[in-house]
């Protein structure tokens, strides 16, 4: 039964991806995020994303409560729609689209070489980051969970691999080391450290506890190197701005808990600038 629901879903995916395609990046960018303002509440807990919003946002009124939450549904099906044009933003026309904030930051690491830790979360279209990066000619990988719809899960593998990041890491024990190994060969990695994830450790998030990730303070503690936190935000449309930032130096001395805490509080001040333009439905705090 659970497959043969993932075979339906498959399906009526595949048939709006055609759609979206006849239809061209602006108008299906706008049906995907109209679409999703429609049918996003129906797969998602309205009481779960009404609570995560307050832990985050404590004195929000009832008007802009309801704002966030219709844009960011909006936001989550444009995403949806753009996933069809992701070539055209990596190679074709869409490529004056995103506009870039602090390049001269990326450009000292190309020019010196250097291995990063890329951080972000799930802001605007969050799969642009990788994508820019990679084809900066940055040697990358990219840390990502797998979909689990498996007749989807591999298009949009497919996809990933050869138009955001050749060097797609699965989420869990095999691909960490499969990550380590590449970073002993002078690779950098990329990945969203804003979902719970059971092999984290509890560290504040807006004031309260929340399962997060270890893997930056690992890579720091374990080959010395520096973070570069990038704040993705969907200005108007299908048109975005990458921000890059400068790299932040933790001494391998510092505890994993401390560096944990200090990259949360980067990605809750990049939340508050847009907090429509962040994914809400995730349960953070269980």
């Amino acid at each position: 039964m659970k497959y043969l629901k993932y075979l339906i879903q498959f399906i009526l995916i595949i048939i709006l991806f055609i759609v979206f395609k006849i239809l061209g990046p602006n108008k299906s960018s706008y049906l995907g995020g109209k679409l999703f303002e429609i049918i996003g509440p129906f797969f998602r807990s309205k009481k779960l994303i009404y609570s995560n919003i307050k832990k985050a946002i404590p004195n929000i009124n009832s008007e802009d409560l309801k704002k966030i939450v219709k844009l960011m549904w909006n936001n989550y099906g444009r995403i949806f729609a753009e996933y069809v044009f992701i070539k055209d933003f990596r190679n074709g026309k869409l490529r004056k689209n995103i506009k870039i904030e602090g390049e001269e930051n990326l450009q000292k690491i190309i020019k010196e070489n250097k291995q990063v830790v890329f951080i972000s979360a799930h802001f605007s279209n969050f799969e642009l980051m990788a994508m820019y990066l990679d084809k900066s000619n940055i040697n990358l990988s990219a840390l990502y969970r797998p979909l689990n719809n498996v007749f989807l899960n591999k298009i949009m593998e497919d996809i990933r691999k050869k138009y955001i990041c050749k060097n797609q890491i699965k989420k869990g024990i095999s691909g960490l080391r499969e990550m380590i190994n590449l970073n002993k060969n002078n690779f950098s990695t990329a990945l969203m450290v804003d979902q719970r994830v059971s092999e984290g450790i509890k560290s504040n998030f807006f004031n309260q506890k929340a399962l997060t990730t270890t893997i930056p303070a690992q890579l720091v503690k374990k080959f010395n190197l520096p973070i570069i936190p990038i704040y993705i935000e969907r200005i108007e449309g299908i048109n975005f701005k990458i921000t890059i930032n400068k790299p932040i130096f933790f001494s391998k001395e510092e505890t994993t808990q401390y560096i944990t805490d200090e990259l949360n509080k980067i990605i809750e001040t990049m939340i508050l600038k847009n907090p429509e333009q962040w994914i809400w439905s995730h349960n953070r705090w269980k």
